[in-house]
């Protein structure tokens, strides 16, 4: 918030230099961003006053101006087409200086003599951004008369400092003049200047002007107070309260819209001044708008309402978007003659989001949504009736109308002054908190150990005891407070037993050489489509977002399938040969339909790749993850009814009871669909089953004291039989003797019989207990070989 030191001291008096006034406020819990000069550098610019203006002879563009200066006239030759004689305005005299290192010499412009410029807002430092539309293209006209001679900056006030506060959100009563004082005051032990309110003149009765205000939206609007001005007369408001906007940062309009402005940065008010001879039926109607209701507001764009937003509407159509924006319907012009003047309190969260909703954020909402005082809204309004009057803008109606149920009133807390002192590590007197207290408007006193304090509705932000600490700490000076170390139990914080695991996983698998990669949780339904899921499969029972950023992310996802392919399509068309990528990430299902209530979240990894890879080379990446995980006792079971995936080279991983999940090559059709020209193998897990399946512990084995003893193998099976299941009988008949297996060859072809395949072995045999004999590996081998011949129809291969 803009806060020009000049306008400041009118409230609180004090005589200090704005450095070190923002250094102080700074310490008391005013975080200041930056000090801004007034004053750019101006010398020898003075008022004056054009006595005659003459054509250029020999340029159409230029004229010639005699300008009164008080202790001479001057000829100046200018550009300008705004002026006219009788207008006093900005002279800058041969030598002058202007901002930006600009020097005024002597000259001649087309062979006339020039002594000197006529300024215009910019050329004397003032931002294009808050110059009036009157005086944006041409010269500065000074809106009455001033002492001829006199240096500008004291006649208009280009000097002093603006000091520019960022306002934390939980403190909109620092958003005024005012606000920011009452900081200051109690930063210097100084009492606040509140401007006296005072209409001294007020005719009639408001009810011969408007005939009824009407709330109806009561949960949007907590305060609705009115006055009415008739007779106004439209014009520029005083110099002194356009350099007070400008220097604030608002662009002067005219007389009436800079008091609602100005009043708005005073006090933190927003107001708003509608046109009564617009109003259908004189009366104000605060309602919701209809849905798909529609406003131009002032800003010239149409705008189309819903049933969520608050209007001010008249018997016919909405005039206001609550607390956001004027309509162009009620807008005050130059022929406006009656004026009704809203001073209301709106709800800060309603006014947030039918900002957000409509695209158009303002002062006024920027302060609404914050929840302001309710108690604000008269003394607001009759502050505008007040300058309305001063300046002579109009005559104020008697009377006014307030709805205003449930009074915001004060709230009564305690202080513990010994909990204070502890906590700031001070050592202050109850005494001095109280007045600590007191100066920041909290009406404090002592009762018994205790301090009781009255808190104003305009301090929202007090809650707890806390609170009333920190208001102490910072008035007593935050510098003041000698640092202290910290002090509390010590605590031992660790990882979740499922962030541990994947962490674990995270690393195993990056360290086998595949990249992690994140992808949104938000996908399209169409997804489902391109891979195959039938229309009565789970994972069709999906989440819709009620609000999302589009088809593509309206859904939340039930597989990781689809993410993951499309990361691969993606890098296989941007030329990467080979890819290999993990994820770990939530899978949403509803715990129940319709859905009522928030998704059952699943952890879930999955795992692709493509380019120098095949089934096995998955296949491997699983058994290192689960085997470094301590998951034993798994096994693959072909799959042939999931539709994303090739039936005759996928596999689900059983352990127990329990899928683990499924690898496998991707169906072509469903490939197809994603753009993909590559076999692409994909993997996904059930990780919250593999957290509960993991042993990270390890047990010591000691290195084997007697040698092994190796025998191949080389068996001719049915093509169907499953390598499963051979070794599922060799194990069972090992007599605790087999060591290891290794699969070393699958041949089919020549010399083999059609519908049959050869595999051959390595089995290592080893005892704990002793040396082995001939004799005893050829009891158990051949035990294993009578076996598979009997369960699996197997012979030796000759």
């Amino acid at each position: 918030m803009l806060v020009p030191v000049k306008w400041l001291k009118e409230y609180v008096d004090i005589d200090i230099d704005s450095k070190e006034l923002a250094d102080r406020l700074a310490m008391s819990g005013s975080n200041v961003d930056s000090i801004e000069n007034i004053d750019k550098g101006i010398e020898n610019v003075v008022v004056g006053n054009i006595l005659e203006i003459s054509k250029h002879p020999d340029a159409d563009k230029l004229v010639v101006t005699i300008i009164d200066v008080g202790n001479e006239k001057v000829q100046i030759v200018t550009g300008a087409n705004n002026i006219k004689v009788g207008d006093y305005i900005p002279v800058a005299l041969i030598g002058a200086k202007l901002p930006g290192g600009v020097k005024i010499k002597k000259g001649k412009l087309r062979g006339i003599e020039s002594n000197g410029m006529l300024c215009s807002a910019s050329e004397l430092g003032i931002s294009d951004n808050v110059v009036p539309k009157e005086n944006k293209d041409g010269i500065f006209i000074l809106d009455k008369e001033y002492t001829l001679g006199q240096d500008i900056k004291e006649a208009i006030g280009l000097y002093g400092e603006i000091i520019d506060f960022e306002i934390t959100p939980n403190r909109p009563d620092c958003l005024s003049i005012i606000g920011m004082a009452r900081e200051t005051a109690a930063t210097f032990e100084k009492r606040v200047k509140y401007p006296k309110i005072e209409i001294k003149n007020q005719v009639g009765d408001i009810k011969e002007h408007l005939n009824d205000i009407t709330v109806q939206a009561k949960d949007l609007c907590n305060r609705y107070y009115a006055k009415v001005v008739k007779d106004i007369k439209i014009g520029q408001s005083p110099m002194w309260m356009q350099r007070r906007l400008m220097e604030a940062g608002v662009r002067p309009i005219n007389n009436i819209v800079d008091i609602t402005n100005y009043v708005m940065l005073e006090i933190g008010q927003p107001i708003h001044a509608f046109d009564l001879d617009k109003l259908s039926g004189k009366k104000i109607i605060v309602r919701r708008a209809q849905e798909g209701e529609k406003i131009k507001t002032l800003d010239g764009v149409e705008r189309s309402l819903d049933s969520s937003m608050l209007v001010i509407a008249d018997d016919s159509r909405p005039m206001a978007i609550a607390g956001v924006m004027g309509g162009e319907d009620s807008e005050v012009t130059k022929n406006t003659k009656n004026i009704l003047i809203e001073s209301a309190n709106f709800n800060g969260r309603s006014v947030r989001l039918t900002s957000r909703k409509v695209s158009l954020r303002t002062e006024a909402s920027a302060k609404y949504e914050k929840d302001l005082d309710p108690n604000l809204s008269d003394i607001a309004c009759n502050r505008v009736c007040q300058l309305i009057e001063e300046i002579n803008a109009g005559t104020v109606v008697s009377g006014h109308i307030d709805i205003y149920d449930g009074k915001a009133e004060e709230r009564i807390m305690e202080l513990s002054p010994e909990r204070a002192n502890r906590l700031l590590g001070t050592d202050i007197e109850a005494n001095e908190m109280v007045k600590m207290l007191n100066s920041l408007e909290l009406n404090a006193g002592i009762e018994g150990e205790k301090i009781k304090v009255s808190v104003p509705s305009f301090r929202r932000d007090l809650g707890i005891e806390a609170d009333l600490i920190e208001e102490v700490g910072r008035i007593y000076g935050l510098d003041r407070i000698t640092p202290q170390p910290l002090v509390g139990t010590l605590t031992k914080a660790e990882k979740a037993p499922i962030r541990q695991i994947e962490d674990r996983a995270k690393s195993i698998l990056t360290g086998i050489g595949l990249n992690e990669i994140t992808t949104y949780s938000f996908i399209s339904p169409r997804q489902y489509d391109k891979l195959n899921i039938s229309e009565n499969s789970m994972k069709r029972k999906y989440v819709e977002i009620r609000n999302p950023l589009g088809e593509d992310f309206s859904v939340m996802r039930t597989t990781l399938i689809g993410n993951i392919l499309e990361v691969m399509t993606r890098n296989y068309k941007y030329g990467v040969e080979k890819a290999w990528g993990y994820e770990i990430g939530n899978t949403f299902t509803p715990r129940q339909l319709p859905i009522t209530e928030l998704p059952y979240e699943n952890r879930t990894l999955s795992i692709g790749m493509y380019g120098n890879s095949d089934f096995f080379t998955l296949k491997g990446v699983i058994e290192t993850l689960l085997d470094k995980l301590g998951i034993k006792g798994h096994e693959y079971v072909r799959e042939k009814n999931d539709p994303t995936f090739h039936p005759g080279r996928t596999a689900s991983i059983i352990l127990g009871d329990h899928v683990l999940g499924t690898v496998g090559e991707i169906h072509p059709d469903v490939l197809e669909n994603f753009g993909m020209k590559e076999r692409v193998y994909v993997a996904e897990l059930n990780f919250e089953l593999l957290v509960l399946a993991s042993n990270l512990g390890r047990k010591y084995t000691p290195l084997p004291k007697y040698p092994s003893v190796t025998r191949d193998i080389a068996l001719i099976v049915d093509e169907e039989v499953m390598v499963k299941d051979i070794e599922k009988v060799i194990m069972e008949n090992s007599k605790k003797l087999v060591e290891a297996i290794k699969l070393f060859d699958v041949y089919k072809g020549g010399q083999i019989e059609n519908g049959k395949k050869s595999v051959a072995y390595s089995i290592v045999y080893r005892s704990h207990d002793k040396t082995l004999t001939d004799e005893d590996v050829s009891k158990v081998h051949d035990k294993i070989v009578e076996k598979l011949k009997e369960k699996l129809n197997a012979t030796l291969r000759s």
